[in-house]
C-alpha cells in the first residue's frame, strides 16, 4: 500500500493509503525538515530534523533511529539517496546542513564524511540566507538517477552547484543560473534536463521558474502565464517530463507566514504557458505555499496548512484526503512531503 510522509513543524505524519487513509504520528517534537526514500527500497526512509540530526526508518516509517553520527551540524536541511550509486543494496546517501555543509554515507547512514571541497568553491563566501544573513544552508539535493556520482546541490541562498564524482570536486554556479532554488527536479527519462522552482523571481526579472537542457551549463526562464513569481514547490509527472506543477506566491512573506499567507498552484503542459489550478484546493488567501510530490503516473500530491491533497488527473483537479487535521496545523508551515512506491 502506498505511503505518504508529511513533515509538519513538530512531527511527521505517516499516511497509509488514499481511499480510507490511516495516519500515525512519528518523530514527535523532532521538528522534521526534509525527507528522502531509497528509490529501490521504498521502506528505507531518511528524515532530517532541526537540531536533532538525521533519522532513518527501515520499516516504512513505523519506527525510527538516529543515524547522524559524523554529521557535525544538528540542523539537517536536505537529504537525498542515489539510485545510481549503491553499496550492499543501499543507495549512497547525501545530507546537507545549516550552516552549508554536505556529507556522504556509503553504508545507509552508519558513517559519514564531509565533502569538504564544496566549501572551497569561489562563490562560498557570498552564500547568505536573508533572514539569518550570517549563515546559509543546503536547501535541496538532487542525484541523477542514471549517472553515478552526478549530483546537484541548491544553496539557500546563493548557488546551484554540481558534482560529477560524488562530491569530491565541484562546478560552481553559472551566471544565468538560479541563486535561490527551493526545489529541483532531475529526470531519468529526460537526460540533462533540470527543473528549478526558485525565489529568484521575487528580485530578478523573468520569474522564478528556470530550466536547463544541458545539466546546468545554461538556463532559460519560463514566466509565461505566471502572475506570482516567488516559487516554492515543484513536481513533474512521472510519465511525462513535460507536465510540471509549481506552487507560488508574490513574496516570501505570503509564501511562508500564516498571518499573511496567500499562495496558489500552477500547471504547465507541453511547454505552453502556466495555468493556475484551483479546483479542489483551498482558497489562495490564508494558504501557505504547498509542498508538492508525484510518485505515480498522472497523480500529484500537495501539502499545505489546510491539509493533504491529491490530484488523479495530472494536477488539473484536486481532492482533500481524509486525514485528521488538528486546528494547530492551520497555523503551521509544512516542511516536506514524500510519496513512495507501494510498500508491501
Amino acid at each position: 500500500m502506498r505511503r505518504i510522509y508529511a513533515a509538519m513543524e513538530e512531527e511527521l505524519l505517516v499516511v497509509e493509503g488514499v481511499e480510507s487513509p490511516r495516519t500515525e504520528r512519528r518523530l514527535d517534537d523532532r521538528k522534521p525538515r526534509c525527507l528522502a526514500a531509497d528509490p529501490l527500497r521504498p521502506e528505507l526512509i531518511y528524515c532530517g530534523t532541526a537540531d536533532r540530526g538525521l533519522w532513518r526508518s527501515t520499516d516504512a516509517g513505523d519506527s525510527w533511529e538516529p543515524v547522524g553520527e559524523g554529521i557535525t551540524h544538528a540542523n539537517v536541511t536536505a537529504v537525498a539517496v542515489s539510485a545510481a550509486e549503491r553499496t550492499d543494496g543501499r543507495g549512497v546517501v547525501y545530507a546537507g546542513t545549516e550552516p552549508s555543509t554536505l556529507f556522504r554515507s556509503e553504508d545507509g547512514g552508519g558513517s559519514w564524511r564531509e565533502l569538504e571541497a564544496m566549501r572551497r568553491l569561489p562563490s562560498f563566501p557570498e552564500w547568505s540566507f536573508p533572514p539569518k544573513p550570517e549563515t546559509s544552508h543546503v536547501r535541496w539535493i538532487s542525484t541523477d538517477p542514471a549517472v553515478p556520482g552526478r549530483l546537484f546541490v541548491c544553496i539557500e541562498a546563493g548557488a546551484l552547484i554540481r558534482s560529477y564524482d560524488g562530491g569530491e570536486t565541484w562546478v560552481d554556479r553559472v551566471s544565468e543560473g538560479p541563486l535561490d532554488t527551493h526545489t529541483l527536479a532531475v529526470r531519468e527519462d529526460a537526460p540533462g534536463r533540470l527543473y528549478s522552482a526558485a525565489g529568484d523571481g521575487f528580485f530578478a526579472e523573468g520569474g522564478g521558474y528556470l530550466e536547463s537542457p544541458d545539466g546546468g551549463d545554461t538556463w532559460e526562464r519560463h514566466p509565461e502565464g505566471l502572475t506570482h513569481h516567488y516559487l516554492w514547490g515543484l513536481a513533474v509527472d512521472p510519465q511525462d517530463p513535460n507536465t510540471v506543477l509549481i506552487s507560488a506566491s508574490s513574496s516570501p512573506m505570503q509564501a511562508h507566514s500564516a498571518g499573511a499567507a496567500e499562495s496558489t498552484v500552477y500547471r504547465r503542459e507541453d511547454g505552453g504557458p502556466w495555468q493556475e489550478v484551483r479546483g479542489g484546493l483551498p482558497d489562495t488567501e490564508g494558504t501557505i505555499a504547498s509542498v508538492l510530490d508525484a510518485a505515480e503516473p498522472g497523480v500529484f500530491y500537495a501539502l499545505n496548512n489546510h491539509g493533504l491533497y491529491r490530484s488523479p488527473d495530472a494536477g488539473k483537479n484536486w481532492e482533500r484526503l481524509d486525514v485528521s487535521w488538528p486546528e494547530r496545523y492551520l497555523r503551521q508551515h509544512p516542511q516536506a512531503l514524500l510519496v513512495t512506491e507501494d510498500v508491501q
